[in-house]
């Protein structure tokens, strides 16, 4: 069974020679305790391009100290990894296959096989309040590490400080002013196995500004869209909470962009991409419906009056929905661990390495955007016009999510009005989404009413819960009008 924990640290250049500064008498530090002195070994894993490190990912399996075992550390935020634990187990060629699993986003069912050895001797020392709780834990590394492609060895002096349970970033700030007046500054590299394999690791492009052209705009949402659904892949296979929603959601906004701003990112040139996107979000889609019924229905089920909740409801509500999540859950991962999947991620790599741009999008964003933003807002307005049962209300959801992706992608350029226009938006779409969710509910809940009666159960509980889902859908229906004269067309340009 694998742990999880969140890290914020950061690391500091040690020049020979130079102390540690005393850190005691920072503001709230009332003692400095230690040094404690460790040995520790640790074996890094990657593929052979080194496409964990490249993402800023690590796995090692590391001896000695006091957390001993497999570690894969992800990127979360400035500052701050999520680190995935397992025990040491027996000295192994290959990680063990739950970390693996993980990594399949970047390694794509190539071998992960060692690339680094890296021994250090550690001497920490924790920063405590006056209650002698954690505020932080300063480390002082010797490191000696081996580049296993050439045997090559690198030493280094280098200082680690991350946060304990009580510290916040304020301190991690006095503390890094303190080092840097002693000439110990911050380093380049995030991660030991990173300034080892610098000369392997092509340096990071630096980071887009706003974007003034058309390609530049777009270009810079697909990014965060590829990121996002990165990001999300190990917390889908770990079934964490709204994990499938997120990745989903980043899939359909690729999608969407690719559609929109055809006329920007050569549309008959992504077509197959986006086809595959689709692929993998209604996959998804099949997990996150699911989720999303059994918690709408057990939430209103909680907040009915005890006299109409007659039967065991929320037992049969887990008994319906448990297998329906676990089959979908597989199906997920079976996905995810295809080769259809990595060719996907690969697809998705090649589109931002090497765009198709056309040459609309040398253009100003400005001049080029807001038309593209217009014909997504008349597509809606043509579903709009003819919404009046279950399939052309959807059809108009589907077309006010992709109207308010468009807009979003271009909302750092445009900025309030296109921020405005899109909450706006987002109203008319939760609107319609609460009429589709009601459409998929009821026959689920006829259905689940009609079991609990063949089984000798009272089935009236779920016959509530269709009235009430029918009068969700009744309201939204009267109301979209009024919301829809309401929303206008975008002017933001």
């Amino acid at each position: 069974m694998s742990t999880s924990v969140h890290e914020t640290e950061r690391k500091y250049e040690a020049p020979t020679g130079v102390a540690l500064p005393d850190l005691a008498d920072l503001p709230g530090v009332a003692a400095a305790a230690g040094p404690r002195e460790q040995h520790l070994e640790a074996v890094y894993y990657d593929t052979a391009d080194l496409r964990l490190a490249r993402a800023g990912w690590t796995l090692r399996r590391r001896v000695g100290g006091d957390d001993a075992g497999w570690h894969l550390k992800l990127p979360v935020a400035a500052d701050t990894r999520e680190e995935v634990r397992l025990p040491p187990g027996r000295a192994s060629k290959h990680p063990p296959k739950q970390l693996g699993s993980l990594v399949q986003v970047h390694a794509r069912g190539d071998e992960l096989a060692p690339v680094a050895r890296i021994r250090t001797t550690r001497h920490s020392w924790q920063l405590v309040d006056d209650r002698g709780r954690l505020l932080a834990e300063v480390v002082e590394d010797l490191v000696s590490a081996q580049d296993v492609a050439d045997a090559s060895v690198d030493t280094w002096r280098e200082i680690e400080v991350e946060l304990g349970e009580r510290g916040d970033r304020a301190l991690l700030d006095l503390v890094e002013r303190r080092l840097a007046e002693a000439g110990i500054t911050r380093s380049a590299s995030a991660a030991k196995l990173t300034r080892l394999l610098a000369g392997r690791l092509s340096p990071a492009p630096p980071a887009p500004g706003p974007g003034r052209t058309a390609g530049e705009v777009v270009l810079a949402y697909l990014r965060e869209q590829a990121e996002a659904m990165k990001q999300q892949d190990p917390r889908v296979r770990r079934q964490e909470h709204d994990a499938v929603h997120q990745m989903r959601v980043a899939t359909r906004r690729m999608r969407s962009a690719l559609q929109a701003f055809g006329k920007v990112v050569d549309r008959e040139r992504t077509r197959a991409l986006t086809d595959e996107l689709k692929w993998i979000a209604g996959v998804l889609g099949e997990a996150r419906d699911a989720e999303v019924l059994r918690a709408e229905f057990e939430t209103t089920v909680a907040e009915l009056d005890d006299a109409v909740v007659l039967g065991p409801v929320a037992a049969r509500l887990t008994r319906h929905f448990a297998p329906l999540e676990a089959a979908a859950h597989e199906a997920a991962t079976t996905a995810m661990n295809s080769r259809r999947y990595f060719e996907l991620l690969d697809a998705v790599d090649a589109l931002l390495a090497e765009p198709p741009l056309t040459p609309l999008a040398a253009h100003k964003a400005k001049k080029v955007l807001p038309p593209l933003v217009d014909k997504t807002y008349r597509r809606l307005a043509r579903a709009a016009a003819h919404a009046h049962d279950d399939e052309s209300l959807h059809e108009s959801r589907k077309a006010a999510k992709r109207l308010r992706y468009a807009v979003e992608a271009v909302e750092p350029r445009f900025g309030k009005a296109a921020r405005k226009y899109r909450k706006r938006l987002k109203g008319l779409q939760t609107l319609l989404g609460d009429h589709q969710d009601s459409v998929v509910a009821r026959p689920v809940l006829r259905e689940l009413g009609a079991q609990a009666h063949r089984d000798g159960e009272n089935g009236f509980t779920f016959g509530v819960l269709h009235g009430l889902a029918a009068a969700k859908a009744a309201r939204v229906e009267e109301r979209f009008p009024a919301v829809w004269r309401d929303l206008g067309a975008p002017r933001f340009a």
